[in-house]
Order: structure tokens, then sequence, then C-alpha cells
């Protein structure tokens, strides 16, 4: 793939506070240098998996492990490796091959951005960031990461991960803060490298490093190329004093419910009567609100006689007999 040529302006200047030029530059050449060595080879990192490859893994990856990601990333691509091949789809199909990878309203998010790309863009993922900021489901980070990822511009691209590695290398804090802030976007910035193509690889360098490396629980320092300069660890690992990290619970939740009803719903060939989703949970008002939910969100559609689908106008799995 041959990388177009964009101007740095569209990344803003580093406040005054923000570290100087060169403490940024002493990251970027160990990190990257690890993970030529270190990088894990994914299909959305190849080249055949093209701007809208990397676009399906970034709506995947989002709070969800690459180890469950792999499977139903492949078995999308294979199915729609084009956005218009999903976007002639319902978007029932989208929630159906989302499977169990979780939230799935991003499979809707995901469907909704294959159809603007295909009606706006002629079908190609859109390469300017306005541009992909502009459709449906797309935030800052997202924009950012397709624009890096796959056309090799020059964004802070701050997922958790690089959160996390920033934190500790630069600010000298175990963790980052609960919800991303205005000054880790300006020290972000302040790290960026100025050239496109070293700001790209250092995007997806500092993402890796935080992923296999530098991680939330057992950090492995010995094997971090940042291990002499870490701020962190060279002031003694100082716990975490800033507010409580938010811990993610599943069991007895509505967000479990709502898996549960999904499931009988992704797997039935016919519009499913409310007698067999009232089998899925014990608490009718837990699962009447998770149902209502579904529904709220477009991912479930009420039929009349009490009666629920994935939304669209197929009544099968697609690669059922017919």
């Amino acid at each position: 793939m041959t990388l177009p040529t964009h101007s740095a302006a569209s990344v803003p200047s580093p406040s005054p506070s923000a570290p100087p030029a060169r403490e940024g530059a002493s990251l970027h050449g160990p990190v990257i240098a690890w993970y030529e060595a270190n990088a894990r080879d994914l299909p959305w990192r190849r080249p055949e998996a093209g701007a809208w490859g990397v676009m399906v893994s970034e709506f995947m990856l989002q709070q969800t492990p690459v180890a469950r990601v792999l499977p139903v990333y492949e078995e999308w691509m294979r199915r729609w490796p084009r956005p218009a091949d999903l976007a002639k789809e319902p978007s029932g199909e989208a929630v159906r091959a989302w499977g169990r990878l979780g939230y799935p309203r991003r499979a809707l998010r995901l469907h909704g951005a294959a159809v603007a790309i295909t009606e706006r863009h002629g079908g190609d993922v859109p390469e300017h960031h306005a541009q992909l900021l502009a459709l449906p489901g797309i935030g800052e980070y997202t924009a950012a990461a397709v624009a890096s990822f796959a056309y090799g511009q020059r964004h802070a691209v701050l997922d958790t991960n690089v959160r996390r590695v920033l934190a500790r290398a630069v600010s000298g804090e175990q963790f980052p803060p609960n919800a991303t802030t205005a000054a880790e976007r300006r020290l972000a910035r302040s790290v960026l490298p100025e050239d496109e193509d070293t700001a790209a690889r250092w995007a997806a360098a500092s993402m890796e490093l935080g992923a296999l490396v530098c991680t939330a629980k057992g950090e492995r320092c010995e094997s971090c190329p940042l291990s002499d300069r870490c701020a962190w660890r060279l002031a003694g690992k100082p716990e975490h004093t800033g507010p409580p990290r938010r811990a993610q619970t599943y069991a007895g939740t509505d967000r479990q419910v709502r898996g549960k009803l999904l499931a009988v719903l992704r797997e039935a060939l016919e519009p499913v009567p409310q007698v067999t989703l009232d089998r899925v949970w014990h608490d009718p008002v837990q699962r009447a609100r998770a149902l209502d939910g579904l529904v709220a969100d477009g991912l479930v559609e009420p039929l009349e006689n009490g009666r629920y689908r994935l939304p669209g106008h197929r009544s099968f799995p697609p690669h059922q007999p017919r």
C-alpha cells in the first residue's frame, strides 16, 4: 500500500507545559526497535487487511482481548471483505455474526459505518481524519487509529495500553486516570514523532508494549525497552494513590441478561416467542428491563404476537440449509 502524504499541521502543537521534544524522541527508538522484534503477527496488521480490516479490528478490540477477537474477525472478513458486502446485509446479520464478543452495539455501529462508507465514499474507507470522524459510530480514538494504522498518518492514538505506558514512563504514575484527560492528550501529542511514518510506527509500538509488557498487572519491567528511563520504575514503583480503579463486573448484571437473550435470538431459525425468552433468566423484572434495553438500542426487533428477532428481514442464520 502506498501511503499518502499528509500535513502534520492537523496535529495540534504541544502545550507549553508538555515535556521537551527530546524526551519524547528518547522513547521512540527503543520502543519501535522492540516492536519490530516482538510484534505479534495479527491479521489486521498484514498489508492485505487494508483500511477496512483495520477498522473492523478496532471496533472488535474495544474492551475485548485479542484471543476472543481473532476467530470472529477472520470469519467476518471472509464473509464481508469490503464495506459494501456488509452494507447490503440487514443490521441483524452483523449482530448475529458478532457472536459472544460482548458490547453488541459495536456491531450495529460497524454496520452503520459500512453503509455510510458505501454511500458517501464509493465503498472505500476514507483516509482523512475528519471524514473518518464523520462516520457513524466512529469516535476520536477509532478515527486516529484507522488513519494511523491504515494510512500511516501522524495522530496521537491513545488507548488504555498507550495511556498506561505514558503514565509510567513519562509521568511516573502506576496507572492513568479512569477517564482520558486533556492533560493526557497533550502529553500524547507532545511525545508524537514529527515524521509521519515514525509516528505511525510509534503508535503501534507503544500500544503493543502496553499490551504485552507494561500490563496492568504483572508488568515485565525486565523485558521493557524503557526500563532504564521509566519514571515510575526509577521512583521505586509507587502505588496508585488516585481514585479507585473501576472493576468491571458481569455476573448477575443486566449486561449478562442481555447477552443470554441475544444468544437465544442469534441461534433462532424463526422469530422467538416471549415464553422462550422468559426461560433465559429467573428475575422477570430484570429480564424485562434487559429486553427493553435491547429493543431501545436497536439490537432486537419486536414483532406482533409477542415475538422477537434480530433487526432485519432474515429468519434463518445465513449458513444454515434453506
